[in-house]
Order: structure tokens, then sequence, then C-alpha cells
């Protein structure tokens, strides 16, 4: 449904150390860089394409960013990763069976206090 998505961010530098690990670890890679954004994924590809970029106007408001991961492993890859570069815990990995009883997720807030997920729907590991 979604082409792409921009997420912005006060400090480039810190937003690539964080998207890169928690990206990489559900198969996006960092496919651009500049002075004023990073790409991952591929444009105009089925799986969508994010860009984060550098604003002098963040707000953390209730927007929320999921991202779908191949595995229930990537899931906890992606939060353990997240964590590990900054990230604030918003919900750990588990099942939500009051969304589906197959969807397994984790939650977080990014550094500039943006809330993303990820989620696998395929049932077990």
């Amino acid at each position: 449904m979604l082409d792409h998505l921009s997420i912005t961010t006060a400090d480039l530098d810190r937003a690539q150390r964080f998207y890169d690990a928690v990206l990489s670890a559900l198969g996006y890679p960092r496919v651009y860089r500049s002075e004023r954004g990073i790409g991952y994924g591929e444009r105009g590809a089925a799986g969508g394409y994010i860009s984060v970029f550098r604003s002098e106007n963040v707000v953390a408001d209730n927007r929320h960013w999921a991202f779908r991961a191949p595995s229930r492993a990537a899931v906890r890859a992606f939060y353990e990763a997240a964590l590990a570069q900054g990230g604030r815990d918003d919900g750990p990995p588990g099942l939500r069976p009051e969304y589906n009883p197959t969807y397994y997720a984790a939650f977080v807030l990014d550094p500039d206090g943006n809330r993303i997920e990820a989620v696998c729907r395929e049932p077990g590991e």
C-alpha cells in the first residue's frame, strides 16, 4: 500500500547508527546518504522505501511506523538493536493476539521519540 515514508530526526549521524542497526535486522539495507538524509530499501519496489532526514522541527507525536519482519527472530533482533542504539522500550517482542492470533511484534521509541514497530505475521518460528 505504501510507496515510501519519511521519518525526521534532529541528529542525522545518531539516526544513521540507530536505523542502520534496526533496519538491517529486518533486511532493509541503507542505499543512500547525503548531508540531509538517509535512504533504506529500494525506491519504487514492492517493499517500499524509507527515508530519514534532518529537520529543525522534530516533534515526536502519535505517528507510528510498522516495518514488516521476515521472522520472529528478526523482530527480536530489531528490538535488541534498537535498545543497543539508544531506543526505548515501548512493548517487548511477543504475540499480540488482540490484533491477530499470529501477530508477533516489538515496539520501540527511536532516539527522537518516533514510535516504530517490527511485525511478523507468520505462525510460529
